[in-house]
């Protein structure tokens, strides 16, 4: 039976979670904005492996996920590896939360697979772009989550099976 969740609903729930989870984990906040990420900028990428068929990104200013870093490792100086193993990590809580925010409403059981990381912009093969929010860092570091779907499927949510 297919539970997919409407577009809006799902936007809702995915801006709420990044900006609690952000909030509580780094003592970041972020606002909605129209600013997309600049020249240096890092991607953490995140596919369900069972439950929904889309994936989500957040493509952020590197210096979002260098400050994401120094909050959560209580250090000033980060290496590259610090980034990209912080930046994968808030992404696979991040997640955590959205799964069990998908589960209550639409009681299909997520999974996602492990969070990957790219230096640059990245979008997974075979998916198109469904939808992007994009956020201002109150420090003015611009970042954006999108929700991808496969190329083959029309919208109405995520797709649960």
């Amino acid at each position: 039976m297919d539970k997919a969740i409407p577009e809006e609903k799902l936007r809702e729930g995915l801006d709420r979670i990044i900006r609690e989870v952000t909030e509580a984990s780094a003592g970041i906040s972020l606002v909605r904005g129209e600013a997309e990420p600049g020249e240096h900028i890092c991607t953490v990428h995140i596919g369900f492996r069972r439950g929904f068929h889309s994936s989500l990104s957040l493509r952020a200013d590197a210096a979002l996920f260098a400050r994401l870093s120094r909050s959560m490792l209580h250090q000033e100086q980060i290496t590259a590896q610090d980034l990209e193993d912080v930046a994968k990590e808030y992404f696979n809580v991040l997640c955590g939360h959205i799964a069990a925010a998908l589960y209550e409403a639409t009681h299909v059981s997520a999974r996602f697979s492990v969070p990957t990381f790219h230096w640059g912009s990245y979008s997974p093969k075979g998916h198109k772009e469904q939808f992007v929010i994009r956020y201002s860092g109150d420090r003015n570091e611009a970042a954006e989550l999108v929700h991808h779907v496969p190329v083959s499927q029309e919208g109405d949510g995520t797709g649960a099976t």
